[in-house]
């Protein structure tokens, strides 16, 4: 078999190239290229042929007998003139390669690449050309795809920043664990003081084995249910280098599909340190808050004070008014401070309690006061915060209802009330409407004092006579009995 290659002297084993005819020529053209086109040196169109194959190229029938330099981009100008130059100067068997953008009269653009070729004629060449679009797209493609991978770097990185700061910042031992094989992912320079070892080395080890006496199934199992149920505390173990007793607070979610653990872990010495920081905010807090507060023994005997119950009750420092009972200060004495005890008391705390409180000189504020019951080491007592109301008095509608309510007058109480209106006089109306008011007024009385017809009287301002023969006319008087 004869020897093939590239040259025309041997290709397809002849000494010269076959004939071909002018049908055939323009088959192969069209599918050799995507678009074929016969220039002559001046740069005038004499023919071209578009690939069936590529229809997106349109027709181009009206560049023939045209400058082709009409539907060229300015940038494109100089590489055409560059090989026309060298074909008009006869150099002969020139082959080379251009790239250039396209504009036709419908203003879009395409680049193709052309390679130039001698023909029979020495004015004509013929230009074949390759449609650069599907890899110009494939190159604005990689370009975006690049861009948001770049991105997306960045972003993790800016990520990666916060967390790590956030995790160094962290005065807590923070410890991140991998709960499928229980091995250590990252943790912050305190944890690793805490488990006594250098954070480098501690990272992908076993967290079980950092601990006395735990199995690593068992004990990351335990990590899980305790971090799943809120009723369930902290997991206590020993950390097994420095011996220390700690507390391991667990955290379980996922990310990326895989399920982790947080693990805060608390030593002896940081649950203090919360204890002493929360000690000193809530005194700075007793010290400078804008509401009076005071701390009273189980019988309401004052044990301290701060500086907005002195200026409110215009009394000169604390030892003036401690050892004394918070009732010399309310407007009922007793009756007051024994509504918000047994309230407290039964119910821990007690809310929105108005009365007045009467200061060192005989001058009264009206007040709102809050009772919490505190039950704390053995020692039992109470602490008030008391707010000064009387600005709101100020501004308080006078012709608002001076009983207190959940809320205002119900429309299907307005229309009962308005019922009445034609089948009885208006004096018998506003009797009605308030025997209503005075029943809920007692009522309120008599629960807020827990039944105790005595003070309930004090705190309504009426004898206990006119109190009972209240309870008589309402029908409360045999009603309280059974509740006792």
């Amino acid at each position: 078999m004869d020897r093939m290659n590239t040259r025309g002297s041997d290709f397809l084993g002849q000494p010269s190239a076959p004939a071909i005819g002018p049908e055939q020529f323009n088959e192969i053209v069209t599918t050799a290229a995507d678009l074929a086109i016969v220039l002559d040196t001046q740069g005038t169109v004499k023919s071209v042929i578009v690939n069936p194959l590529n229809p997106t190229l349109g027709r181009l029938d009206h560049w023939k007998d045209r400058d082709i330099r009409e539907f060229m981009a300015e940038d494109s100008l100089s590489k055409l003139e560059t090989q026309l130059e060298a074909y008009r100067a006869g150099k002969k068997g020139v082959v080379d390669a251009i790239e250039v953008n396209h504009y036709d009269n419908a203003n879009w653009e395409f680049p193709i690449r052309y390679t130039l070729h001698n023909t029979g004629n020495p004015d004509i060449i013929l230009m074949l050309g390759r449609d650069l679009r599907p890899i110009a797209e494939l190159q604005h493609r990689l370009v975006k795809a690049q861009l948001a991978l770049e991105k997306d770097y960045e972003t993790h990185r800016d990520y990666e920043t916060r967390y790590r700061v956030i995790m160094e910042a962290s005065r807590d031992a923070l410890v991140l664990v991998d709960v499928a094989s229980g091995r250590i992912v990252d943790l912050n320079a305190a944890a690793a003081q805490v488990l006594g070892a250098d954070a480098d080395a501690l990272t992908g080890s076993a967290f079980t084995q950092e601990f006395d006496g735990r199995r690593r199934g068992e004990f990351i199992e335990g990590l899980v249910l305790a971090a799943t149920d809120d009723s369930s505390g902290a997991v206590p173990v020993k950390t097994r280098r420095g011996k220390l007793d700690v507390a391991i607070h667990p955290i379980v979610f996922r990310a990326a599909g895989d399920k982790s653990l947080l693990c805060r872990i608390e030593t002896a010495q940081s649950a203090e340190t919360v204890a002493a920081e929360l000690s000193s905010t809530l005194a700075q807090l007793f010290r400078e808050g804008p509401d009076a507060i005071v701390i009273t023994d189980a019988i309401g005997t004052i044990r301290a004070v701060n500086d907005a119950f002195l200026n409110l009750t215009d009394v000169g420092s604390s030892g003036e008014v401690k050892g004394k009972s918070l009732s010399e200060f309310l407007s009922r004495g007793s009756v007051d401070l024994k509504v918000l005890t047994d309230n407290a008391t039964r119910a821990g705390k007690m809310r929105m309690y108005a009365t007045r409180l009467e200061g060192a000189f005989g001058s009264q504020l009206s007040v709102e006061m809050s009772a919490t019951h505190l039950n704390s080491g053995g020692v039992t007592g109470f602490a008030f915060v008391i707010r000064d109301t009387s600005r709101m008095e100020v501004v308080r509608d006078p012709s608002a209802s001076v009983i207190p309510g959940p809320g205002p007058v119900s429309d299907d109480a307005m229309r009962n009330v308005m019922d009445l209106v034609g089948s009885a006089p208006l004096k018998d109306i506003v009797a009605a409407t308030t025997d209503v008011v005075e029943k809920m007024c007692i009522e309120t009385a008599v629960e807020l004092t827990d039944n105790n017809r005595v003070a309930a009287a004090e705190m309504l301002g009426l004898s206990r006579q006119s109190l009972y023969v209240k309870l008589r006319k309402y029908g409360l008087l045999n009603k309280n009995d059974r509740a006792n």
